[in-house]
């Protein structure tokens, strides 16, 4: 056997074994937990699964969850093109700075982040009496801890370097020098971003929301220090959670039930990242890739 034989075998068993490693993992740490939610939502019949997805704390617990995931995409979208033209176009001191602090969120607990907000705005914090006065004087009861605007701010912080993260890269690789030129010939920022900046970033920006929206949609630990009230500021996976610490049977297959929508919902955005991701290397130039 030829030494090129012997290499291509090893390469080959060497794949195999890769491959079998990689989907037994797959399937024992995803396939197998997922499909297990699904099952256990089904225990008592699809008639008692829709009355369980169907209560008002359910309802209730989602709405909450899209409003919270939605000002957190646009929040973060916007912060996100912000910081990711700043970091990649300009050049100023403290920049690497900027560039760490954006990534505190993936580095700290999002229970650790819950606690700071609640004692920055909770009644112990020193923004309280700020709040306080605010309410008194204008008539107000505005609330930021244990209130929804709580679980907004916790979801706000602990997926803001989502849609940064995924445009940096594909605007250090684009560069400045088309920017640069289209500047000298007398064209406006806006119009640059908007004609040469934007089309480059397009898909990874794109990539980047369905991230922040997935990370925002199964946020727990953040938003259940913030949140105490079942039925006004629950998500759903407070709701969740809720449910499966009841004890009792029937609860808990609610919860599994109620699970079965984030399930649903993570799936859905795997579709969508999946076709992004495709269609976004179709667009690029084939000296790229």
């Amino acid at each position: 056997m030829s030494e090129n034989e012997k290499l291509e075998r090893s390469r080959r068993r060497t794949k195999i074994i890769l491959i079998t490693i990689t989907v037994l993992f797959i399937v024992l740490m995803l396939v197998v937990p997922l499909l297990s939610v699904i099952v256990n939502s089904l225990r008592e019949g699809f008639t008692f699964y829709i009355e369980s997805i169907s209560t008002e704390y359910v309802r209730h617990s989602l709405l909450v969850t899209l409003l919270a995931t939605g000002i957190a995409v646009v929040v973060d979208t916007i912060f996100g093109i912000c910081a990711a033209w700043l970091l990649t176009k300009f050049s100023f001191r403290g920049k690497q700075i900027l560039a760490t602090l954006i990534d505190i969120p993936f580095s700290i607990s999002p229970v650790i982040v819950g606690l700071a907000y609640l004692m920055t705005f909770g009644r112990l914090g020193w923004f309280y009496p700020v709040l306080r006065a605010f309410n008194q004087h204008f008539g107000t009861d505005v609330r930021i801890a244990f209130a929804i605007p709580g679980v907004v701010l916790a979801t706000v912080f602990v997926t803001f370097p989502f849609v940064s993260r995924e445009i940096i890269p594909v605007l250090n690789v684009q560069g400045k020098d088309e920017e640069e030129a289209a500047a000298l010939m007398g064209a406006k920022g806006f119009t640059i971003f908007r004609k040469i900046t934007f089309p480059h970033m397009k898909w990874g920006l794109i990539y980047g929301i369905i991230l922040c929206t997935a990370r925002a949609l199964g946020e727990f630990g953040a938003v259940n220090a913030l949140s105490k009230t079942r039925g006004e500021t629950f998500t759903l996976p407070l709701e969740i959670d809720a449910l499966y610490m009841s004890g009792t049977k029937t609860s808990i297959t609610a919860a599994f039930a109620v699970s079965s929508i984030l399930v649903i919902l993570a799936i859905i955005l795997l579709i969508a990242r999946n076709i992004i991701e495709h269609r976004g290397k179709e667009k690029e130039p084939k000296g790229t890739r």
